[in-house]
């Protein structure tokens, strides 16, 4: 029996763990600064994981086996740390980065002396664990619902959210699934000249009510960003300029759910006509 409970157990951390995502960044000797093509790399695994809920992240911190232990240290933790701030620029939520840590030197295996370099090469390095909430939550996004409210009766003060109106993860810019919903969006509002309506765009993961940087300027206005953005894209699409507004909301209202679905726009009806 227990030899049964034990398989058990066992095989259930194998699933569990197999749910981890890995990553892993590589830094040049004595730097902590990320290099170009690791930078590059890690901005992909970002977009990779956008469509994943979180439940935590781990970032550990190494470095080469040469040098003080202190020095290691130090060096091992601000490799860390750079990793965590390219995180949090790109609207990773900070409460789920539960760990930050510098381990110090990875001490070398026995080897031939032609792969000494090659092994501490790889020891300079970065290990990200992404853990997906478990199970994965379903996305049941119906938009006949939203079409249905906006087809609806409209009163002053109504708020609209544009559910599944999602941005690329630091930018004012939709993923591509986004461009059908606003397309359909945009052929109600055009023949809905009875409403007049703010724009308000939203971001997730900074800290307080502080706005997120915007990739493309690198100017800390994302929400207004995405809020234009709509609001230009409405405009190309046949909606008139003078029934719209846009404003960002910066991080005033997060929503509570997953992190994505800050990164969000919504629409604020200030004015219907009779």
């Amino acid at each position: 029996m227990k030899n049964l409970c034990f398989l058990v157990l066992f095989c259930f951390q194998i699933s569990v763990s197999q749910t981890a995502i890995k990553h892993i960044v590589y830094f040049e000797t004595d730097k902590y600064s990320i290099p170009e093509t690791e930078m590059y790399r890690l901005l992909l695994f970002l977009e990779d994981i956008e469509s994943v809920d979180i439940s935590k992240i781990s970032i550990y911190g190494f470095c080469d086996d040469r040098g003080s232990h202190s020095y290691n240290m130090k060096l091992s933790q601000n490799r860390a740390n750079a990793i965590k701030e390219v995180f949090t620029s790109n609207e990773f939520d900070e409460f789920l980065i539960t760990n930050t840590d510098g381990k110090g030197e990875l001490l070398l295996r026995i080897v031939h002396e032609d792969e000494i370099n090659k092994i501490r090469g790889l020891n300079r390095k970065v290990e990200v664990t992404v853990m997906p909430v478990f199970p994965a939550r379903k996305n049941n996004f119906d938009s006949s619902k939203l079409e249905s409210i906006l087809n609806g009766d409209l009163k002053v003060g109504d708020k609209i959210l544009l559910e599944n109106l999602l941005f690329e993860r630091g930018y004012s810019y939709l993923i591509p699934e986004s461009r059908v919903i606003l397309n359909n969006v945009s052929e109600i509002l055009k023949n809905r000249k009875d409403i007049y309506f703010t724009i308000q765009g939203h971001v997730c993961c900074t800290n307080g009510e502080r706005d997120a940087i915007d990739g493309k300027t690198k100017k800390r206005n994302l929400s207004e960003a995405r809020a234009k953005y709509i609001y230009e894209y409405l405009a190309r699409r046949g909606v008139s300029k003078r029934r719209m507004k846009y404003v960002g909301m910066k991080r005033k209202y997060p929503l509570g759910g997953p992190q994505r679905l800050d990164r969000r726009v919504e629409l604020l009806v200030t004015e219907v006509k009779n």
